[in-house]
């Protein structure tokens, strides 16, 4: 007899980029990751690892080329310990970009930054701030 069907998991997200270490140690600030343990500067490859083996790994790798358009896929942030706000400036303050500021008199919204190489992620608001209202307009 058959059981349900076992899904496989994601096991890495991926970023292109020109300097992985720099990359990945802005991913594990930003996270609270840990650096894989073999990583040094100029490899070209590195990762940050969850503390939960069942999240996916973040890996970065090297390439010649340069971001030029927007991204396809993107990570979505939500705060757990602090506002929305707070934690936009947190990772601004980790070398992030603001890009577009799509937060709402109301408080609904998100903000769209880039990592310090141009990807683009957004920080939505925490669950505890989406009790009161929650609209399709506060999903990016």
């Amino acid at each position: 007899m058959e059981g349900p069907p076992v899904y496989p998991r994601i096991r890495n997200i991926s970023f292109d980029c020109h300097d992985t270490y720099s990359l990945a140690g802005f991913w594990s600030a930003v996270l609270g990751y840990a650096r894989h343990s073999e990583d040094v500067p100029g490899d070209p490859e590195a990762a940050v690892l969850p503390p939960d083996e069942t999240l996916p790994n973040l890996f970065f790798q090297e390439v010649p080329e340069d971001k030029v358009t927007k991204n396809r896929l993107h990570i979505c942030l939500e705060p757990v310990d602090r506002t929305r706000d707070e934690e936009i400036e947190r990772v601004l303050g980790l070398g992030a970009t603001l890009v577009t500021d799509r937060r709402h008199a109301d408080g609904t919204g998100w903000a769209v930054l880039a990592d310090p190489e141009g990807n683009e992620f957004c920080v939505v608001r925490s669950a505890g701030e989406r009790v009161a209202t929650t609209t399709v307009e506060d999903q990016p």
